[in-house]
């Protein structure tokens, strides 16, 4: 007989709680999932979809104000926000079946609404009801981090969270925070007709990309009119102005709303886990080993609340390692597999990447060689009058491995799928090179780039003598 009421428990009903529940699902375990808000988790109701359905209505906003690049008459946008943001929503309602309650019992999950503490090992309760399990997968998720300045609180500041629920486009918009999401939300902003100011303490933005990724974007939202100020630390908020300090003087900033996108904690309090001596980052984040287990043998975690990488795409990979060792760990364990990890910035241009950058290679003392290829070139650019950008690629010296590749342009998010393709099935840029490419299309940039690798590698010497035996041939 069983000895537990389930083969699995999983905690979250977001990205990486879904693709774990509906993998014991499918090999017929015993699974249930326990929200206690929204399925379909931050991806679906406040972070993935929303603000690319927003960014979507920026830039037809910004192709507006800038036709006569194309020889139409440009014309100044009316904007109607409410309505922009209504759009959001309908794409939200739109794809929530997708991850409803509805459709995973469907598929085998047994779904309960509720806030789940883990009690032990193999017990987790829900309202009056403790359920019994051999396992416990945690995808508890992540919410945006608001750090404890003096007044921000009073000044009831906006994070990626809770700006859906806006209808009255800000006149004003202080963005703080030059990551990913600060960089596309202050861009979509300005383009709907925000006057936006971008802080950050740091001297560049987009810190984990290259610096001249960082000094790229920042040329770019400064071109669209985004107020980006670096090297400025907040102190205080007090009636509608930032004072932040610099390396020269005192600032005051005025603003109308404030949006907090300084970073994300992870969801661990209220679950229990204190009793079972699982610890946690000062981040939130679960301590988990190679196998997404953390200390106690039949609990393990997968998603943002683990960590490193906080991406939709990671959650479901991590999912997959954490449901298939708890349910079968006793027979094979796999290690997590961080080898090809791809993200993307959803700025326009976008900014996306796979494996090592130039930074990291030098930090982790890797020797690379440096490929690149600049998108004024490619025709299909030239006739999208979209020429900003490149692709770099780096490669182990004296080899045609992919070590990693950034692309800057637009559509970079579907174009990186060429390379974290190659890298993760071990094909060189000879692959990428050989393979036929649709003309004109964005992606013979990846074509071009490795034809570049291979120009600067022409074996001279060889045509050197097949030089001389096509004058023996004439």
């Amino acid at each position: 007989m069983s000895r537990y009421e389930n083969n699995l428990t999983v905690i979250g009903g977001g990205s990486a709680g879904l693709i774990a529940a509906l993998i014991a699902a499918t090999v017929r375990a015993t699974v249930t999932l326990v929200e206690k808000g929204a399925m379909g988790g931050d991806c679906l109701n406040t972070g993935c979809v929303p603000s690319k359905t927003l960014i979507r209505s920026a830039k037809v906003a910004h192709e507006m104000r800038h036709a006569d690049r194309y020889g139409v008459t440009s014309q100044v946008p009316e904007v109607n926000f409410p309505q922009v943001m209504e759009r959001v929503q309908a794409a939200i309602r739109t794809i929530e079946p997708k991850d409803s309650m509805a459709r995973y019992t469907e598929l085998g999950v047994n779904c309960i609404a509720g806030a789940a503490t883990v009690e032990d090992a193999h017990h987790v309760r829900v309202g009056d009801r403790v359920l019994s399990t051999k396992s416990i997968v945690i995808a508890s998720g992540a919410r945006p981090f608001v750090p404890p300045i003096p007044g921000l609180h009073e000044a009831n500041p906006l994070t990626s969270d809770s700006l859906w629920a806006l209808r009255e486009l800000p006149r004003r918009l202080l963005v703080m925070g030059g990551g990913p999401i600060g960089c596309e939300l202050a861009q979509a902003f300005q383009r709907l007709g925000a006057q936006v100011t971008l802080i950050d303490m740091e001297s560049r933005l987009l810190p984990r990309e290259d610096p001249e990724v960082g000094e790229f974007m920042a040329s770019v939202l400064r071109e669209e009119g985004v107020d980006v100020r670096l090297g400025h630390r907040a102190s205080e908020f007090g009636g509608g102005v930032l004072h932040a300090q610099t390396d020269a003087d005192p600032v005051q900033i005025e603003f109308d709303r404030v949006l907090v996108a300084v970073g994300r904690r992870a969801h661990t309090e209220g679950l229990g886990l204190e009793a079972l001596g699982i610890k946690t980052a000062p981040n939130g984040t679960i301590e988990v080993d190679e196998y997404l287990r953390t200390h106690c043998q039949n609990v393990f975690g997968c998603g943002d609340v683990v960590g490193p990488y906080q991406f939709t795409h990671m959650a479901s990979h991590q999912a997959w390692y954490a449901s298939v060792n708890a349910m079968f760990g006793r027979f094979k364990k796999f290690k997590v597999n961080y080898d090809v990890v791809p993200w993307c910035t959803f700025t326009d241009p976008e900014i996306a990447r796979v494996g090592l950058s130039e930074s990291d290679a030098a930090a982790q003392g890797i020797p690379v060689e440096v490929v690149r290829y600049d998108l004024d070139d490619l025709d299909r650019n030239i006739a999208d009058g979209a020429t900003r950008g490149w692709v770099k690629v780096l490669v182990k010296p004296g080899s045609d491995r992919i070590l990693g590749a950034c692309i800057v342009g637009g559509s970079a998010g579907e174009l990186i799928g060429e390379f974290v393709s190659a890298m993760s099935h071990g094909l060189g840029l000879k692959k990428i090179m050989a393979t036929i490419h649709i003309y004109p299309t964005l992606l013979e940039a990846n074509k071009f780039a490795a034809s570049t690798w291979r120009r600067a590698h022409t074996p001279h010497r060889l045509l050197d003598a097949v030089a001389v035996l096509q004058r023996w041939l004439r």
